[in-house]
């Protein structure tokens, strides 16, 4: 059974940095891809990062890109978002999500490509 818990919201400052983890089961870890995504009040669920299991390579969107890094820790079944330059408009509830059969698409990918959620974690951006 795949599970996914997220950790690491709060409250930061614009500027400021913030690390969220996923504590995943060895099988989503071990196959497909691991997203994380975001959504915002009144938004849609919007994807930030995939990462594909088979070979680390890594997507981001465009509004994160620079800014935001996905990296994860074999030994701990874990995934991380490491944030950086945080803005205001970077506030929302991040998920991480998991697919066994996904390759992070080129054209960016969606929630409707993942069928595992983690149950979210809220981070916000305020002065």
């Amino acid at each position: 059974q795949v599970q996914l818990v997220e950790s690491g919201g709060g409250l930061v400052q614009p500027g400021d940095s913030l690390r969220l983890s996923c504590a995943a089961s060895k099988f989503a870890l071990d196959y497909g891809a691991i997203g994380w995504f975001r959504q915002a009040p009144g938004k849609e669920r919007e994807g930030v990062s995939c990462i594909n299991n088979s070979d680390g390579t890594t997507k981001y969107a465009s509004s994160v890109k620079g800014r935001f890094t996905f990296s994860r820790d074999n030994a701990k079944n874990t995934v991380y978002l490491e944030m950086k330059s945080l803005k205001p408009e970077d506030t929302a509830v991040y998920y991480c999500a998991s697919d066994p059969d996904l390759y992070c698409p080129d054209d960016g990918f969606s929630k409707e490509d993942f069928r595992t959620w983690g149950q979210g974690t809220q981070v916000t951006v305020s002065s």
